[in-house]
């Protein structure tokens, strides 16, 4: 129930209902048992054109075991990760075992400087690396577009969503309009075979199996005359390790996409967070005590808040 209901079905202020729930949420907090830091995601988060912040960035630290966001801090910069990395004593940073993360240069950095977590394993989740494939297709398929006569033009307008999808995520009819759209250019239709062989390397089952299959998409995409695919290639090579790493580690990287649906919800219901450490309270409240079964509802209720509505039980 959003504080503003809460605050007219019992005839209280606003502001004294916002207090109330964060006093409950940080008594919850203090009486919670520690819980071991083993697996970190970190990524960003845009905050939108109109918040009054300096940074147009949050960067979000979160224990990929649980899903918990632990830490909000502003900007995406080296100094932002290194400023979490500072509220960590020597023995919660020994048992870090790996970082995932996207392929953003300076939280890569800020772990490689630290000393005594510089060998720990960085992975990039899935997710990140096929954006950054589907923006190669995206930037090819434009560049032949741009020189493509009315035929081709016709059968490919509308299609970009299309061609930027997985094949087994696409109905038999979308299928056959994705046949006959790469049919009509070569280019275009082993540049896709390639990011569609990449989607499946990116879940192979270990690091060998992972290796032998990244080499063969590298040696797919060298050509230099493939401007887009070569670009992919360089960056692919750049983050060789911490791809094959995905394969060794198979880390729970969708906890870290998840996290950003509950942001977004948050945001949608309360139209927006100005204080930060209360909304990452109840990012870390809502992710440890799902409100989707009578014992989320008891767990809730035990706080002294207001019950929910019955449907978001």
């Amino acid at each position: 129930m959003p504080t503003s209901h809460v605050a007219v079905h019992y005839g209280l202020g606003w502001h004294t209902v916002r207090r109330a729930e964060q006093e409950a949420l940080a008594r919850w907090l203090a009486t919670r048992a520690p819980v071991l830091l083993r697996m970190v995601g970190i990524d960003e988060k845009y905050l939108g054109r109109r918040h009054t912040f300096e940074d147009k960035y949050v960067t979000v630290v979160s224990n990929l075991e649980t899903g918990e966001p632990i830490w909000i801090g502003f900007g995406r910069r080296q100094a932002t990760v290194e400023a979490w990395l500072a509220t960590l004593s020597p023995d919660e940073k020994a048992a870090i075992e790996l970082f995932a993360m996207d392929m953003h240069g300076p939280f890569i950095q800020a772990i490689r400087d630290d000393e005594q977590l510089r060998l720990i394993p960085i992975v990039h989740d899935p997710f990140h690396i096929i954006k950054r494939a589907n923006a190669a297709l995206d930037e090819l398929r434009r560049e032949t577009f741009f020189r493509a006569g009315p035929e081709l033009r016709a059968l490919g307008r509308g299609k970009r969503w299309l061609y930027l999808r997985a094949w087994e995520g696409c109905s038999a009819d979308q299928q056959a309009d994705l046949g006959r759209f790469l049919a009509g250019n070569g280019k275009l239709a082993r540049a896709w075979q390639v990011v569609d062989e990449l989607r499946g390397v990116l879940r192979a089952p270990d690091r060998h199996t992972m290796i032998v299959g990244l080499n063969h998409v590298l040696t797919r995409i060298a050509k230099r005359a493939n401007v887009p695919m070569r670009k992919l290639h360089d960056s692919l090579c750049q983050h060789y390790l911490a791809i094959v790493a995905l394969g060794e580690h198979h880390p729970p990287t969708g906890r870290v996409e998840a996290l950003n649906n509950n942001w977004e919800t948050l945001l949608r219901q309360a139209r927006g967070y100005r204080d930060l450490s209360y909304l990452l309270l109840k990012l870390r409240f809502a992710t440890v005590n799902p409100i989707r079964t009578e014992d989320g509802v008891r767990r809730f209720l035990a706080l002294g808040l207001p019950a929910p509505y019955r449907k978001a039980a």
